[in-house]
């Protein structure tokens, strides 16, 4: 064996018995300190368990204890309130019983009364019968001495009194009636200035048919058989191009348009003046022609309204609301021309406003602008004041234009001095005379109705209506009325024509009674 190898061999023997003895003590020696440990940990926790135990049995018993005592606590203090309401109940009881014992006293005490009452009650009757016949005898002999006396009997004596009761009553009230007319005028201004308004503008139906139909003239018969064209192709395409109803009937040459909208009816008119001026129609060419003519009324609205503010004055307009008062050219109220009765209410609104010293411009700019709720582009449910102050605000108008304009009908509080000059200056363009027409037959037809309904009552002697129907007077024979029937009569006229007339403002009746004595001195 070689030398080197025997000189390592005892280096090899002391590392393996190091390694032995490492692992004697790793898997011998420690294992055993290990269990040894863990056992000592396990006595140490059951030992702090049954501490922790013996804590929280202990910490049990005095919560048990304590809650015990809480409702050993609740039980008396219950017990108390029971004995307490029993108490209590117990007092009830008693003055229950006090009570009862009072009630039945009266009770006794009442029946005693009544049984009185009931004895005196019989002993009164019996002397109110005996006063009554006697009463009665001697109604009896006052009555035959009252009939001797009158020379009438009884049942005359009531019905003249009757008579007499009806004429004083009838008298006081239309004394009555009148004291509370002179009243309501001098209270009631406001009202009255409303009221006044609004019925000024009502006028005859007639108008109505005047400003929904226009007449278009032609040179023969003929025509209109081309209008109408085969099978009525060109009528009815002429009619849904321009949303008019053509009537082509037996007048001599004349075609009637139907529209309420008069722009419609003033594009169908002057379309069917250039179909015939050329000669040329049929359904495409009606189309063509409609278009083109719209767009020239188009035009000539913008331009009429450019022409009108800058006539007035009236400068930074939007040109929406510009359009507007083009359109009123093609509009009527009650047979006055929209855009003048505008123009006329916007110069009239800015001459009142100088002579108050408030600002004309802006007085006539809501003048110009107070009807432009009468012509829209769509069918409003507002009134037109109100629907013309809401585009007025939509257009940037200013709050005091917007507010003169939706309060011109007092369908808005006024709250500018503009408010009451535009109202006021509507109505005196809308009511002077020749502003808005009535037909004559209508305006005569109204008159003889008036002296009619007052030559109906008895007692009238001639009738004359004056005033174009604003004043009514009666003549009556002063052998037949009195004075107080007279106050009577006016009244009843004036009820009668309330009811069976239709008449713009109002009618005054005035009765006229004179009595005349003539002597002649020979």
């Amino acid at each position: 064996m070689p030398t080197g190898i025997i000189a390592a061999l005892p280096i090899a023997i002391a590392i393996i018995i190091f390694f032995v003895l490492v692992g004697i003590w790793y898997f011998v020696v420690v294992p055993a300190k290990r269990k040894a440990l863990a056992d000592e940990a396990r006595e140490n926790a059951e030992k702090e368990a049954e501490v922790i135990k013996q804590k929280k049995l202990l910490e049990v018993k005095e919560k048990f204890l304590s809650k015990r005592t809480e409702l050993e606590k609740e039980v008396r203090q219950h017990n108390q309130q029971i004995q307490q309401a029993e108490n209590r109940i117990k007092q009830r009881e008693m003055q229950l019983n006090q009570k009862q014992d009072e009630l039945t006293r009266r009770k006794q005490d009442a029946d005693a009364q009544r049984q009185r009452m009931e004895t005196q009650q019989a002993m009164l009757e019996k002397k109110e019968e005996e006063l009554g016949a006697r009463f009665s005898d001697l109604i009896n002999q006052e009555r035959t001495k009252l009939e001797e006396i009158s020379g009438l009997s009884v049942e005359e004596a009531r019905e003249r009194l009757i008579e007499t009761l009806k004429d004083e009553a009838k008298t006081n009230a239309a004394a009555y009636i009148n004291e509370i007319m002179d009243d309501a005028r001098m209270t009631a201004t406001k009202e009255a200035k409303r009221i006044i308004i609004q019925t000024i503008q009502r006028v005859a139906t007639e108008t109505a048919v005047e400003n929904s139909v226009t007449v278009f003239h032609i040179d023969n018969d003929e025509v209109k058989g081309r209008i109408i064209g085969r099978e009525g192709r060109n009528i009815r395409a002429l009619e849904a191009a321009t949303g008019t109803e053509i009537v082509v009937d037996d007048t001599p040459e004349a075609i009637v348009i139907s529209a309420f909208d008069p722009v419609r009816r003033e594009i169908c008119r002057l379309a069917l003046h250039q179909l015939v001026s050329d000669g040329r129609i049929h359904p495409a060419r009606i189309e063509e022609v409609v278009a083109k003519v719209k767009k020239q009324i188009d035009e000539e609205i913008l331009e009429v309204g450019k022409r009108t503010t800058i006539d007035l004055g009236v400068h930074g307009l939007h040109p929406e609301l510009i359009r507007i008062i083009g359109k009123m050219k093609y509009r009527s109220s009650y047979g006055q021309n929209l855009l003048q009765h505008a123009r006329e209410t916007a110069n009239l609104c800015a001459v009142m406003a100088s002579e108050l010293g408030l600002n004309p411009k802006k007085a006539k700019r809501a003048g110009l602008l107070h009807d432009i709720g009468k012509v829209p582009d769509e069918e409003p449910e507002l009134p037109h004041a109100l629907y013309g102050a809401k585009l007025a605000e939509k257009y940037k108008e200013k709050p005091d234009i917007c507010n003169a304009i939706g309060a011109h009908h007092d369908e808005m509080e006024m709250t500018t001095l503009l408010a009451p000059i535009v109202q006021v200056c509507d109505a005196i363009s809308g009511a002077r005379p020749g502003a808005r027409r009535e037909i004559v037959e209508a305006y005569i037809k109204r008159l003889k109705d008036l002296e009619n309904i007052a030559m109906s009552h008895p007692g009238v002697v001639k009738t004359y209506a004056i005033q174009a129907g604003r004043e009514l007077r009666v003549i009556v024979g002063a052998d037949k009325i009195d004075d107080k029937q007279t106050e009577q009569l006016s009244t009843d006229i004036a009820t009668k024509i309330q009811n069976e007339m239709t008449y713009p403002g109002q009618v005054k009746i005035t009765v006229i009674r004179e009595t005349r004595s003539i002597a002649y001195a020979k």
